[in-house]
Order: structure tokens, then C-alpha cells, then sequence
């Protein structure tokens, strides 16, 4: 019998993207108080990837991603997310989302919300199979998912 990976917390973090007066807003995901975007690039140069990725939050000022409680749990709107079967956890440093992104399922259930399946579509022959998964108690990942939205919608 498989053990179950261990629960996380998550939070998402809206923060300014550059140092403009009015800077474009990021989304950035941190798991168990570590950035995602840490995690990320600390698992790659440990893989000994070639180019290891530079990687930011979803600048959400950039891309219009539909409603943000929908997408980060993995149901964004039709069109190229939804054909897709996974959603971009991280954008390029530069901001744009599909310059170097980083994909992943986005799974949930009645109890937990799991991120698996990584990909860099940049990189397809990057193996990302023991990174992860990331697996979070449902009602504390949709807090985390709401108050981000709420932050993103109030222009905050």
C-alpha cells in the first residue's frame, strides 16, 4: 500500500510584480511558508536541468486568467487552459505567462486539492515525476484561493 504524500498548507500572495508607481500585480504561491517559485527553481538546479527556469507569480494584470477561485482550483473557463488539462502555477520573470511557465494538474476532491504532474512546455523532456505532488486540505486551499481573488478584485 502507497503511503499518502503529507498535507501542506498554502497561501497566495498578491504583491507588486516590478517597482513601478502602479506595478502590475502577481499571484505567488507558497507552500508551507516557502515560495513556490523557490521550490521550483531549487528542485531544477538539484535535477541538474540545463536552463534552470525563471520564474515568477502569475502577474494577473497581464493575462486575463477568468475568475481566479476557478482557475487555481483547477476549472479555469474554456479555451486553452481548459483544452489543456492543467493550469500555470508560475509565469516567466519577465511577466508573461507563456514565455517559461510551469504547468501542473490541478486535482480536487471533497476533502484535498493536489498538485501533480508538472511540466515546463518549454522543456518537454524534463521529468518532473518526484517533484511533488502537493496535496492540501480542501477548505483551507479555498480560503487561501478566496482571499487572493478578493485582494485581485478590490484592485489591492
Amino acid at each position: 500500500m502507497t503511503a499518502l504524500p503529507p498535507m501542506r498548507e498554502v497561501r497566495f500572495e498578491v504583491r507588486p510584480w516590478d517597482g513601478s508607481l502602479d506595478p502590475p500585480r502577481e499571484v505567488l504561491a507558497f507552500v508551507d511558508d516557502v515560495s513556490f517559485v523557490d521550490l521550483v527553481s531549487g528542485y531544477e538546479k538539484a535535477a541538474g536541468f540545463d536552463v534552470p527556469g525563471q520564474y515568477a507569480g502569475l502577474v494577473v494584470d497581464f493575462f486575463r486568467f477568468g475568475d481566479l477561485n476557478d482557475y487555481l482550483l483547477g476549472r479555469p473557463e474554456g479555451g486553452y487552459w481548459g483544452d489543456l488539462g492543467a493550469i500555470a502555477l508560475l509565469g516567466c520573470d519577465c511577466g508573461e505567462v507563456g514565455c517559461w511557465p510551469l504547468h501542473a494538474q490541478v486535482v480536487a476532491d471533497e476533502n484535498r486539492v493536489t498538485w501533480r504532474g508538472f511540466v515546463q512546455p518549454h522543456r518537454p523532456k524534463r521529468d518532473y515525476w518526484d517533484f511533488g505532488p502537493f496535496v492540501f486540505e480542501r477548505g483551507q486551499y479555498e480560503r487561501a484561493v478566496r482571499e487572493a481573488a478578493a485582494i485581485v478584485a478590490d484592485r489591492g
